[in-house]
């Protein structure tokens, strides 16, 4: 793809000759997220963190923004990219402020700077700053702290978000206003996004294409709208989860 964030080329991992991924290739361009769905221990997980190199493939390569990612410096590398995780993983003894901003200040952005992008982000994500810049993670519901974590991914202006379900632990109707905030904050920001999650309906309503990793293999790369036509016994196997009497729920 020409106009690719990143690209994931013939990826393999392995432990202790295990195969956990197994020749991954797909491609993220700006302003789409690929989702990338799964049941548990398809490889998921593993495949998000050889893009910012928590994990580093046995075979293969991953480029960002045109570079092979083993020639980034690690630390600037993720720097680099947003990672939002499950229940956000904020610093607790941090305010709010003090976690949006981490970033912006290790790249010794000025003091006036970094307290003004914080504000900008709390508002975009539903946050009142004046209310919330000095409440500790204690202080917040789950919904908040995922606000939180996702301004404090875009706090840097990254060109690339990674998140691994992380709306998961949220109840239906926070986690229904947090998919369609996200959605927003994409169309408007126009971020380049890999999202994990093993939940059909999120991927289909969030996804700009669905990526269906089978047994560490990819099975298929495909919109929603084909997905949902797909043949194959995997995404069948996701698709009856979403069926009553036969017929679409209407996703």
């Amino acid at each position: 793809m020409a106009n690719a964030i990143l690209e994931i080329r013939h990826v393999s991992y392995a432990i202790g000759g295990r195969p956990i991924l197994r020749d991954v290739s797909l491609s993220v361009a700006e302003g789409e997220t690929v989702v990338l769905l799964g049941r548990s221990g398809s490889g998921k997980t593993t495949l998000l963190k050889t893009v910012n190199r928590l994990v580093e493939p046995t075979a293969g390569e991953i480029r960002f923004e045109g570079k092979p990612a083993a020639e980034w410096d690690p630390i600037r590398l993720r720097r680099r990219m947003g990672y939002v995780i499950q229940d956000a993983g904020l610093f607790p003894h941090w305010t709010v402020e003090a976690n949006v901003g981490v970033v912006p200040r290790l790249e010794n952005r000025s003091p006036h700077d970094v307290a003004e992008r914080v504000d900008v982000l709390l508002g975009m994500v539903g946050l009142d700053p004046a209310e919330f810049r000095g409440r500790y993670p204690r202080q917040l519901s789950g919904g908040q702290r995922q606000r939180v974590g996702i301004a404090r991914a875009l706090a840097a202006d990254p060109p690339l978000l990674l998140l691994d379900e992380p709306f998961a632990a949220l109840d239906p109707i926070t986690r229904f206003d947090l998919q369609r905030q996200f959605l927003e904050l994409r169309r408007s920001m126009r971020k380049a996004a890999l999202f994990v999650t093993h939940d059909v309906r999120e991927a289909l309503m969030m996804a700009s294409r669905v990526a269906l990793l089978n047994e560490g293999a990819l099975e298929l790369l495909l919109t929603p709208e084909e997905f949902r036509l797909a043949g194959s016994p995997e995404a069948r196997a996701f698709l009856a989860g979403i069926q009553e009497n036969g017929r679409p729920d209407g996703i």
